[in-house]
């Protein structure tokens, strides 16, 4: 890129523009760690100096002096270009981009009125013109303003302005679980719990309000300065009773392949709680062992082996994890939504249990002694109607195992066939 190609792109004809355009570049190429604020002191120096300053404007001079490349001076004029848009949202005064996705940009600022931060996320100019992403994008903010609870990332607004749609939302200024992984491979056992219990009453707030979020996953999972976990981003939630969605939403998979449920591979119209559930499960599992429950090569590869290949249970790959919490784990990520915990709050109950030291109450896989002690005998060994392996016979508080009828019965017989094959032989060695 020339340097006659850049001024078209970061000056204006009107000079009080061309300032404020300078000044936001500025203060961007400062944040973004470009160049140091002596740096860009200096170039606004030469500029001043300068007989006609609209011909000496900030980038050229950044690029003259060495300070940024002609590339980083292209990605600078993209995002003076965003940043300038969502200073025309009234009652909001921009601070910095604190990210962008796929489907939006975010921004830190300060709300004038209550002189307080905020985050507002924008949907780009390229999506105006589609129906289904601005439909998507309200959608997030009127289903966000619908709950209120300490363990969700709070809405405050959502509007347009100009061409440009706003959602305006609670700053939560800490990481979240995604750079705690990213940082440390894996979490703590007592500190997931907490965590996990955290956005499972948050999970259970928005199921009782009638809302599935449907994208569980670390980086959906906030943190406040002081170590509040907050759910964030309501954009694929869906009501319930919403079924004209999710007719036309039926046979597309929507979530995360690392953490998505089997239901929601499937595409199937009924999605529910558990389905939060399987995917709280499958981030709950990266946290304590450090690794996806499943991976692959692409994400169908993974969104397979959700649907088909057997959990590795995740105190085989961390063995320092607590059985109960590997239990809950199982049942939470169960492929089938049936043999999962029903609602959250049964998780939670689970959850508060192990942190005691305690058995999970609904996780937790007892053998099936009732054989033993009235009823139908279960062979040692053989699996009774629900599955479960019966034990050898051992003697109990009412008695020995001997004492069984079916046993008793087995033993008599045993006894006559013994004692006639003793007759059986004597007879055949005196003849």
């Amino acid at each position: 890129m020339s340097q006659s190609q850049t001024q078209p792109a970061m000056t204006d004809k009107d000079p009080s523009a061309s300032t404020n355009v300078d000044t936001l570049l500025g203060r961007i190429v400062v944040e973004q760690g470009l160049a140091t604020s002596q740096e860009v002191a200096h170039c606004f120096e030469i500029q001043r100096q300068s007989p006609d300053a609209r011909e000496a404007s900030l980038a050229e001079l950044l690029l003259q002096n060495n300070i940024v490349t002609s590339r980083q001076l292209d990605r600078l004029r993209r995002e003076v270009e965003a940043q300038k848009s969502t200073q025309q949202i009234p009652g909001y005064s921009i601070k910095r981009k604190l990210g962008a996705g796929a489907m939006a940009s975010v921004y830190l600022a300060r709300q004038i009125s209550l002189d307080r931060m905020v985050a507002i996320k924008v949907l780009p100019k390229k999506y105006n013109s589609n129906v289904n992403f601005i439909d998507r994008f309200y959608k997030e903010g009127r289903a966000a303003a619908k709950l209120n609870h300490p363990n969700i990332v709070q809405a405050y607004d959502v509007g347009k302005a100009g061409e440009f749609h706003y959602f305006v939302m609670e700053y939560v200024e800490g990481g979240t679980v995604y750079d705690i992984l990213t940082k440390k491979g894996r979490i703590e056992e007592k500190e997931a719990i907490d965590i996990i219990v955290q956005i499972a009453d948050a999970l259970l707030h928005a199921h009782e309000k009638g809302f599935v979020h449907r994208d569980v996953k670390p980086k959906n999972i906030m943190f406040t300065k002081e170590g509040v976990a907050k759910l964030a981003d309501m954009g694929l939630a869906r009501a319930v009773s919403d079924i004209e969605a999710a007719k036309e939403e039926e046979g597309r998979a929507f979530g995360t392949p690392y953490y998505i449920s089997p239901e929601q591979i499937r595409g199937e119209v009924n999605i529910g709680p558990q389905a939060d559930i399987y995917s709280l499960g499958s981030m709950f599992y990266h946290m304590v062992t450090g690794q996806v429950p499943f991976d692959g090569e692409n994400p169908t590869a993974v969104m397979h082996k959700h649907l088909k290949s057997d959990l590795v249970p995740p105190d085989h790959v961390n063995p320092k994890l607590s059985a109960g919490v590997a239990e809950v784990i199982e049942m939470m990520m169960a492929k089938s939504r049936r043999e999962r915990y029903q609602n959250c709050k049964d998780v939670i109950e689970d959850l508060r249990h192990v942190r005691l030291g305690q058995k999970p109450r609904l996780a937790h896989k007892e053998m099936d002694l009732s054989g033993l002690t009235g009823g139908t005998l279960i062979a040692p060994g053989a699996a009774d109607e629900s599955g479960v392996m019966a034990a050898a016979p051992t003697a109990s508080e009412n008695g020995s195992a001997f004492n069984h009828p079916a046993v008793m019965l087995l033993m008599i017989l045993l006894g006559v066939s013994l004692l006639g094959n003793i007759i059986m032989l004597i007879v055949s060695m005196t003849r």
